[in-house]
């Protein structure tokens, strides 16, 4: 199976966290997945998790890298317009959105300067934690992830199938039937 990699340098800020979310969703977008998507959005979150991570736990700069397996024809899948009545995408750009574009698991990795293992916490009883939780998100939203050391650094890695769950769990919830 062939693979699509792409890689993007996170300095050691914050605000960069930010910047790794918008440059996620292009190149989900210029890869053919759908924004929309619930696995567009579960690699969004995942990746906000993993840099932020990376970002706050090392104070060094990372790499975040994402791996599009491919059917060896572009990105495959039957491609499914979007945008405008006059078949411009979403941005203006005439773009093909396909429901599905990968043929396995899309693979997410940052690699960052710290030999330190990832230690998942649990945020506990304490719901007004506003950390604490990134590693449980991970596990929970993925198929597979783990670490490995790389270098003088580490390499956290996760696998997230194109059934992924949608990132917000509430989202399928019958509000409505529940209220009856």
């Amino acid at each position: 199976m062939q693979v699509l990699q792409v890689q993007l340098a996170v300095q050691a800020d914050p605000a960069e966290v930010g910047r790794a979310r918008r440059w996620v969703r292009s190149r989900l977008l210029n890869h053919g997945v759908d924004p929309d998507a619930p696995i567009a959005e579960t690699v969004v979150l995942v990746v906000s998790e993993l840099v932020t991570n990376a970002v706050v736990h090392t104070g060094c700069p990372a790499v975040l890298r994402l791996c599009f397996p491919m059917d060896g024809s572009a990105a495959g899948g039957d491609p499914v317009q979007a945008g405008t009545a006059d078949g411009a995408g979403p941005d203006g750009s005439g773009c093909q959105v396909r429901e599905s574009a990968a043929v396995g698991p899309l693979r997410v990795e940052v690699a960052d300067a710290s030999q330190a293992a990832p230690a998942p916490r649990h945020a506990g009883a304490d719901t007004d934690a506003t950390n604490g939780r990134g590693l449980e998100l991970v596990e929970l939203l993925c198929d597979r992830w783990g670490w490995y050391p790389d270098g003088s650094g580490k390499r956290v890695w996760c696998e997230i199938g194109a059934d992924a769950r949608p990132a917000d769990p509430l989202a399928a919830v019958d509000w409505a039937a529940l209220a009856q």
